[in-house]
């Protein structure tokens, strides 16, 4: 998904530059603000984590193949605005390093990838805390659904880069049948990957899981049902 130099005009690129930066700059204040001795080197695991699972590609269909985004991961663990830091640290390396998406877009990417998912995928995985159990199984099933949720919504946002500033040949309909459909394929895989491993995390250190935060006690104690007492 990543976003290529001149795929999208400058204009628009500039603009998602600006918004990237500003973004970026509200998340490290409020990351300031969260973060304390413990959350500090999780934040940094989770960043390397997503770093190097995202250079592994999983195939979906017709020849295409798909990657973490791990928006929605990050976020479950430490937090949507610290997440979102988080990935937007490995997206300014993959592009400076790695040549993987355009420094044009960089600003781009960083929204598409990595604020869309982060709070899309924190708010849909809340939602979906509500109606599922309160317990580590609820927390991995939530956070898996949310992750697939994330990544559809990603594909919608790039299908309105493209919409707005799109320098390709093909129309936005066509674009957006052929995102959105394909993505829906590599959601599936983004939401195993992160339902496994926020489903390891909760049953080894549950106390490090931001989204669980609630049920902290309860699993900490070794309530056999993940219930609060």
């Amino acid at each position: 998904m990543h976003i290529p130099d001149g795929f999208i005009n400058a204009p628009t690129s500039i603009v998602g530059g600006v918004l990237a930066a500003g973004l970026i700059a509200v998340s490290i204040k409020k990351a300031g603000d969260a973060l304390d001795d413990r959350q500090l080197p999780l934040a940094g695991l989770v960043a390397a984590f997503i770093f190097a699972l995202q250079m592994l590609n999983f195939p979906v269909a017709g020849g295409t193949s798909g990657h973490l985004l791990g928006g929605c991961l990050a976020a479950v663990l430490v937090g949507p605005w610290v997440g979102s830091l988080a990935m937007s640290v490995v997206f300014i390396v993959q592009a400076l390093v790695f040549a993987d998406g355009g420094l044009t877009a960089l600003g781009l990417n960083i929204i598409l990838m990595g604020y869309t998912t982060c709070f899309v995928g924190y708010g849909i995985f809340r939602l979906l805390r509500l109606v599922l159990p309160r317990s580590r199984t609820g927390v991995t099933l939530a956070a898996g659904g949310a992750g697939w949720c994330g990544v559809v919504a990603a594909s919608i946002v790039f299908v309105g880069y493209y919409a707005i500033g799109g320098t390709g040949g093909a129309s936005t309909g066509t674009v957006a049948v052929a995102m959105i459909g394909v993505h829906m394929l590599i959601g599936i895989g983004e939401a195993v990957i992160t339902g496994l491993t926020v489903g390891a995390v909760m049953a080894t250190r549950p106390d490090l899981v931001y989204g669980a935060q609630d049920l902290r006690a309860a699993l900490v104690t070794g309530d056999p049902a993940g219930q609060p007492s």
